[in-house]
């Protein structure tokens, strides 16, 4: 399968210090990757690197074989990110909320208000959909984020902790998603310490927090 995204000798240096050099990565169509290491070990300075938003210390990024950040244009409309907050608007209402992503995201069908539904559905909070979601728990409110991944359909999704204040049944929820979105080729890149229970990985990045790291 031919490579999507490509690190080459990536390497990051923050205050003096090398958070990692040297780091090579090619993600394909259906892969799965895992990033992770402890606090202030480089993770989310390697997702911005990898999305363009950083500049390399050393190395370069590719993307469907063109370099970022020439490349960078069509990565963000192939890319879905979501962040280790919720990313929600408190004052709107969950289904408020994925409207407002729909009318940024996508362009409006008449299929969109039932996708909104059908994505709450999924990450179970049917019957809040009109809750203001800063009346909602932590783990919904995470929820409320995550739904997303069900009203826009992109190739490649960043998931920054995506598993944090969400229950078991979330979590099962969440990894048969992830699951499904590699199985139709999608590409998935997690940010987390939660090992899949289900989900064979791709590739493994084990960043060690004194510089070093491991792409397994």
């Amino acid at each position: 399968m031919s490579a999507q995204l490509q690190a080459c000798r990536l390497g990051c240096e923050r205050d003096d210090r090398w958070l990692f050099r040297d780091l090579s990565l090619t993600l394909a169509p259906g892969d799965l990757c895992r990033i992770e290491g402890p606090n202030g070990s480089g993770k989310t300075s390697l997702i911005k690197l990898l999305t363009g938003q950083l500049p390399p210390d050393e190395g370069e990024v590719r993307w469907l074989g063109q370099p970022l950040p020439a490349a960078r244009p069509v990565l963000e409309r192939s890319l879905l990110y979501v962040g280790h907050l919720a990313g929600v608007k408190g004052a709107l209402t969950p289904l408020e909320n994925l409207a407002w992503y729909q009318a940024l995201h996508t362009t409006p069908d008449a299929g969109a208000e039932a996708a909104r539904w059908h994505a709450l559905a999924e990450v179970g909070l049917a019957g809040f959909e009109d809750v203001p979601v800063q009346q909602l728990s932590a783990g919904q409110q995470r929820r409320a984020g995550l739904a997303r991944l069900h009203v826009v359909d992109r190739p490649l999704w960043i998931l920054d902790e995506p598993f944090t204040a969400i229950d078991r049944a979330g979590v099962d929820v969440l990894e048969q998603l992830v699951h499904l979105r590699c199985q139709n080729g999608g590409t998935v890149i997690v940010i987390t310490h939660h090992a899949f229970s289900a989900i064979p990985l791709t590739h493994h990045v084990r960043l060690d927090g004194r510089g070093g790291h491991d792409v397994l």
